[in-house]
C-alpha cells in the first residue's frame, strides 16, 4: 500500500507550481482555482428571517475538481489549507474544509507572506487552526453586500434601467466622483494677480528674478489696481537686498508600498489601472520562472495596509546598498516607518523577497508589465533604507519703496535615495527657481523688466484612479483588497467614465446616485460606510458577533427599502441623453448616445422623423506606424474589432493587433499586442526595426492555406475539401432516393396481395 502523502491546497496553478518545487515528495500541491463554494447566483441565498443564515452551494462547473480534491484529501495524511493570508483567503480555507468534509484532526491552516523556499517550509512546519473570527468577518461582508445588492438592484431595474446594480462600496465610490463633479460645477473662480521683476545688479554682473511677497506680512494681490499701485511705487527706484537666508534641506524617502500606495504610484508612473496593477502583482507574488534561479515568488503579499518591514529584509537591503552605492548612501540604521492607526498590520509592506534580484537581472524572465511593476516595488523598497537627499536652499528678500520681493533657489548637494527612486506626484512639483548670483545684504539693483499677470483660482481637479484610491483610503471606504474591483465595477456599470485619465460621472451615474442619496442615506453615506468597515474589523478581532452587525444594519435598511418602494410607486426616472459634438448629416442636429443590443451607438434626436444612426468610433493610444496620425478602433461587418489610421483610405494602415501606450525602445514606434484577453507581451510591427515580430509569430491561430502550400504541409486545400463535401452530399442524396424507391416497390406487391385477399373474403 502506497504511503499517504500530505495534501496542500492553494488557489491558483501558478502558486501550486511554485510551492510544489519547495516541498518534498511527501507533499502533493493542488489548486482550488479560487472559490469552490459560495452563495447561489440565482437567489438571495441568505435567510433574512432566520438570523441571516447563509445558504452556500458548490460553484457550478467545478464538480469534477471538487471530486478530485475529495479523493486526494481522503488519502492524505494531513491537509494543509494554504490560501491567501487575508479574510477572503481564510474564508476559502473554511469553505474547503466544509465542502471536502475534512475532520479537524487532519486539517491545518498555513499562510505565506512571501512564497520563498524558506518561508514556505517554515510555515508548513508551524501550521495553525482556521481563524473563525476572520471567517466571520468575511461572511459578514459577503452577506452584507449580498443583501444590499440583491434588494437594491431590482429597485433600480424598475425605476431606472434594467441591468443596473448597486453595492455598499461601489455606490459610495460613485458618489465621491459625482460630488466632485458638483463641486466643479458650483465653483466660482476668484481673481488674483502676480507681479514679477527682473533685477540688474548695480556695480556687479548678474541679474535675477524676484516675485512680489508683501510688505510687513505676506499679501495677496486681488486686482489690477493694487498691482498698478505697487508698479507706480517702484518704477525707476533702486532695490536693496535686505535679507539672505541659506539653509540645508533634507528629504526622506517615501515609505514602502501598501496596496493603496502601490495602486496610486502604478497609475501615476506606469499608467496601469488598479485592476491591472493587482493582477500583475499577484503573478509576481505567486511565482515566476527566473532564468538560473527556478520558480520564485518575487514580491511579498500584495494586499496589505502595513508599513512594517522585517528586520531580515532591512538587513539585506543595508548590505546591498553598501556594496552597490557605498556607505554614504545607507540610512545608517533600520529605517522604520510608523503605521496609521487604522492599519490592521496583518502583513509586511509590499517588498521584493530577494533584494539581490535587481530588476535588470530578472528582466529577461518577465513580461514588460511584470518588469515595470517589479522595478517600481524593488526601487521603492531599496529607497526606504537609503540616506536622505540633501539640498542647499537660498532665499533672498529685496526691498523697494516698502515692498518686499522674494527670490529662492534649491540645488541638490547629495542625491541619497533619489539615486534609486523618487515618488510621483498628483499635483505639480514645487518649482526650484533659477540659480541666483552670489548676493549679499546691502547689494543694490534696478528693475530692467516689470511683469504683471492675471490669474484665476481653479476648481478642484477631477479624480484620477490614483486619487480616487487615495480618497477611499483616507475616508475608510472599502479595504485594500476592494479598491481595484470597486473602481473597475463603477466603470463597467457605466456610472463613471474615464477621459484623459480623469474620472467623471455619466448621466446614468448621477441619476442613480441622486436616487440613492434621496432614499438610502445610510448606504450612500461615506461616514456610515467607513463605520461599517470598523465594525467588520471588530468582528475580525473577536469584539463583535457578525450576525449582530448584520441585524443592526438590516433594521434601518429594510425601513428605507419599504419607504422607497412606497414613494416611488408608479415613478420611472429618466436618464438624460448624452449629447455629442457629432452632427447628423441628414438634419444637422447634435447626435446623442443610445444603447442597443450590441452596445452604444450614435442616433439622431429627431427620431422618428430622422432615423440616421452611426457607430461610435473609439480613439486608441499610440500613433499610426505609416504616417504618425491617430489610430481608431472600428468594427467589421461581422462585428470584429480592428484598428486603422484616422486618415482612412488616404493612409491605408489597418491591423487586427491592439495598439498600446508604449513605444519601442529601438525604433520609437508604437508597440502593439495580440487581441484577446490574458497576459500578452507587446511587440513591434515596424519591419525595419531589429525587434520586429513577424505576423506568424504573434500567437494567433493560423488556418491552413489553400492550394499547393497546404498540400505540401500535408493539409487538403480548402477548395478540395469543399468539393469533396459537395460530392459526398450528392452521393448521399442518390443513395437515399434509391432506398426510398426500393421500399415503395416492395410495398406495391404487398398491397395488391392484401387487396385480393379482402376481395376473396367478401365473395
Amino acid at each position: 500500500m502506497a504511503k499517504p502523502t500530505n495534501l496542500v491546497i492553494v488557489e491558483s496553478p501558478s502558486k501550486a507550481k511554485t510551492i510544489g518545487k519547495y516541498l518534498g515528495p511527501d507533499y502533493t500541491v493542488k489548486a482550488s482555482m479560487g472559490h469552490l463554494r459560495d452563495l447561489p447566483k440565482s437567489t438571495m441565498g441568505v435567510d433574512l428571517d432566520r438570523d441571516f443564515t447563509p445558504e452556500y452551494v458548490a460553484v457550478p462547473g467545478k464538480e469534477a475538481l471538487i471530486d478530485e480534491l475529495r479523493k486526494a484529501a481522503a488519502s492524505a495524511k494531513t491537509v494543509y489549507l494554504a490560501t491567501d493570508p487575508d479574510r477572503e483567503g481564510e474564508a476559502i480555507s473554511w469553505h474547503l474544509k466544509e465542502l471536502l468534509e475534512l475532520p479537524d484532526e487532519k486539517t491545518r491552516r498555513v499562510t505565506f507572506n512571501e512564497i520563498t523556499q524558506k518561508v514556505v517550509r517554515q510555515s508548513i512546519a508551524q501550521p495553525r487552526n482556521i481563524d473563525y473570527d476572520l471567517v466571520d468577518a468575511q461572511q459578514a461582508r459577503r452577506v452584507l453586500d449580498r443583501i444590499v445588492g440583491y434588494q437594491l438592484s431590482p429597485l433600480l431595474w424598475k425605476k431606472v434601467r434594467r441591468g443596473l446594480s448597486a453595492g455598499r462600496v461601489q455606490s459610495v465610490a460613485t458618489r465621491l466622483v459625482v460630488d466632485r463633479e458638483n463641486e466643479i460645477r458650483a465653483f466660482q473662480p476668484r481673481e488674483y494677480w502676480s507681479l514679477e521683476v527682473t533685477l540688474q545688479r548695480i556695480g556687479k554682473a548678474g541679474s535675477f528674478v524676484a516675485k512680489y511677497h508683501g510688505e510687513d506680512k505676506k499679501r495677496e494681490l486681488e486686482n489690477e489696481l493694487q498691482v498698478q499701485s505697487i508698479i507706480d511705487d517702484i518704477t525707476g527706484k533702486e532695490f536693496t537686498v535686505t535679507g539672505v537666508k541659506r539653509a540645508e534641506k533634507k528629504r526622506t524617502a517615501a515609505p514602502p508600498f501598501t496596496t493603496s500606495t502601490l495602486q496610486q504610484e502604478a497609475s501615476r508612473k506606469l499608467n496601469m489601472t488598479p485592476k491591472r496593477t493587482m493582477a500583475i502583482a499577484q503573478q509576481l507574488y505567486e511565482g515566476v520562472d527566473v532564468a538560473g534561479e527556478g520558480t520564485l515568488g518575487l514580491i511579498t503579499y500584495m494586499r496589505t495596509d502595513s508599513l512594517r518591514l522585517s528586520d531580515e529584509a532591512m538587513a539585506e537591503a543595508a548590505a546591498f546598498i553598501r556594496s552597490r552605492y557605498g556607505n554614504d548612501y545607507y540610512y545608517g540604521k533600520f529605517h522604520v516607518y510608523k503605521n496609521k492607526n487604522s492599519a490592521q498590520d496583518g502583513h509586511e509592506a509590499i517588498r521584493p523577497t530577494h533584494v539581490e534580484l535587481d530588476p535588470e537581472r530578472v528582466r529577461g524572465s518577465l513580461t514588460m508589465d511584470q518588469y515595470r511593476l517589479y522595478k517600481l516595488i524593488w526601487s521603492r523598497f531599496l529607497a526606504t533604507q537609503m540616506a536622505n537627499a540633501v539640498y542647499d536652499t537660498v532665499s533672498i528678500d529685496t526691498a523697494c519703496a516698502g515692498h518686499i520681493f522674494r527670490s529662492s533657489h534649491q540645488s541638490m548637494r547629495f542625491t541619497g535615495f533619489v539615486a534609486v527612486y523618487e515618488e510621483g506626484r498628483d499635483e505639480e512639483a514645487e518649482a526650484t527657481g533659477a540659480p541666483l548670483p552670489d548676493l549679499q545684504e546691502g547689494d543694490r539693483a534696478l528693475a530692467s523688466k516689470i511683469e504683471k499677470e492675471q490669474h484665476f483660482t481653479q476648481p478642484p481637479a477631477r479624480y484620477t484612479e490614483a486619487t480616487l484610491v487615495k480618497a477611499m483610503e483616507e475616508k475608510g471606504v472599502g479595504r485594500p483588497s476592494t479598491y481595484a474591483a470597486t473602481i473597475s465595477t463603477i466603470q463597467d456599470r457605466e456610472y463613471v467614465t474615464k477621459q484623459d485619465k480623469r474620472l467623471l460621472p455619466t448621466a446614468l451615474g448621477e441619476v442613480v446616485t441622486g436616487l440613492m442619496t434621496q432614499r438610502f442615506t445610510d448606504v450612500i453615506d461615506v461616514e456610515f460606510t467607513a463605520d461599517m468597515e470598523t465594525k467588520l474589523d471588530d468582528v475580525e478581532e473577536g469584539k463583535r458577533r457578525w450576525k449582530d452587525v448584520l441585524a443592526d444594519f438590516y433594521q434601518g435598511f429594510r425601513q428605507e427599502m419599504e419607504d422607497a418602494e412606497a414613494a416611488l410607486e408608479g415613478v420611472r426616472l429618466k436618464v438624460p441623453d448624452e449629447v455629442t459634438e457629432e452632427i447628423c448629416e441628414v438634419c444637422g442636429k447634435n447626435m446623442i448616445v443610445k444603447v442597443g443590443r450590441f452596445g452604444k451607438f450614435l442616433a439622431c434626436p429627431g427620431w422618428p422623423e430622422c432615423t440616421n444612426t452611426k457607430p461610435i468610433i473609439e480613439r486608441m493610444p499610440g500613433r499610426c506606424p505609416k504616417c504618425g496620425s491617430g489610430i481608431l478602433k472600428r468594427k467589421s461587418k461581422r462585428g470584429y474589432a480592428y484598428y486603422s489610421c484616422e486618415r482612412g483610405a488616404e493612409c491605408g494602415f489597418m491591423t487586427w493587433d491592439v495598439p498600446t501606450d508604449k513605444d519601442c525602445e529601438k525604433c520609437g514606434q508604437t508597440l502593439f499586442k495580440k487581441s484577446g484577453r490574458g497576459r500578452m507581451k507587446s511587440f513591434c510591427i515596424n519591419e525595419s526595426c531589429p525587434d520586429f515580430l513577424p505576423e506568424d509569430k504573434r500567437g494567433y491561430y493560423k488556418k491552413p492555406e489553400t492550394g499547393e502550400t497546404a498540400e505540401a504541409e500535408g493539409e487538403k486545400p480548402v477548395e478540395a475539401k469543399t468539393e469533396k463535401k459537395t460530392a459526398a452530399k450528392k452521393t448521399a442524396k442518390k443513395a437515399a432516393a434509391k432506398k426510398t424507391a426500393k421500399k415503395t416497390a416492395a410495398k406495391k406487391p404487398a398491397a395488391k396481395t392484401k387487396a385480393r385477399k379482402k376481395e376473396g373474403e367478401k365473395k
